[in-house]
């Protein structure tokens, strides 16, 4: 297992031409900080957070909390550990705007996708396919899995009221633009330092699908100015 020693050496730090940065990633990284502060930005300015799965960024926070454990252990650059702990902060924040600061704004009505049929297999994916058989390891695993589908309540949601705010549409789209620049950053890495990494490769995959046509529907209607109206 080449690729899970050199996927290990990145998080102890002592692997410097795997843990060096590129274009593909460092513009998935700020694609990905984008629309986090989009969100964060639009619930603020409106005091709302219609519209919003409440859902969806509850397992946001899960990822990022049980991905970046390695904060306690590991230091790989001020770089990496600022972003992990942006991303951490930035989750949490986002949760206790929709369930606490502005609840009454929260419409749980249409928030219904059944997220235990999804935890439930990350779960089980995670014990049974991983690179080791470790907390750390598992959890990180169980992360990667976990983020695959996490978008998935907002898309229900927006299918149940069949619209999107445009503000909305611009931060799933940095999110898509995230995992499509990070596919491109591995496929750079494979022919670069011959590093792949099977699990995250087919969750990222399988993300980057999940966006098809919301990105279809975002370049015909969102940027020409109209609407972006979903089939109930």
């Amino acid at each position: 297992k080449q690729w899970y020693q050199r996927r290990v050496a990145i998080t102890a730090g002592t692997n410097n031409l795997s843990s060096r940065m590129n274009l593909f990633r460092l513009c998935g990284d700020l694609s990905h900080l984008v629309a986090i502060i989009i969100l964060l930005l639009k619930i603020w300015k409106t005091r709302s957070c219609a519209g919003i799965s409440g859902k969806s960024q509850a397992m946001f926070a899960l990822v990022f909390c049980t991905r970046y454990l390695d904060l306690f252990f590991s230091f790989i650059s001020l770089y990496n550990t600022t972003m992990k702990i942006i991303y951490i902060a930035c989750s949490i924040g986002t949760c206790y705007l929709i369930f606490m600061k502005f609840k009454p704004t929260y419409d749980s009505n249409h928030d219904t996708f059944r997220v235990e049929f999804l935890l439930g297999p990350c779960v089980i994916l995670a014990l049974v396919l991983n690179h080791s058989f470790t907390v750390t390891e598992i959890l990180w695993t169980f992360s990667i899995y976990l983020e695959a589908g996490a978008i998935l309540p907002q898309l229900f949601m927006m299918s149940k009221t069949g619209e999107a705010e445009t503000i909305t549409s611009h931060y799933l789209f940095m999110l898509g633009m995230y995992r499509g620049l990070y596919i491109l950053n591995w496929v750079y890495r494979y022919h670069t330092e011959s590093f792949f990494d099977p699990i995250a490769v087919v969750a990222g995959v399988v993300q980057t699908v999940l966006y098809i046509d919301f990105f279809y529907l975002y370049v015909t209607k969102v940027l020409k100015g109209k609407s972006l109206v979903l089939p109930c």
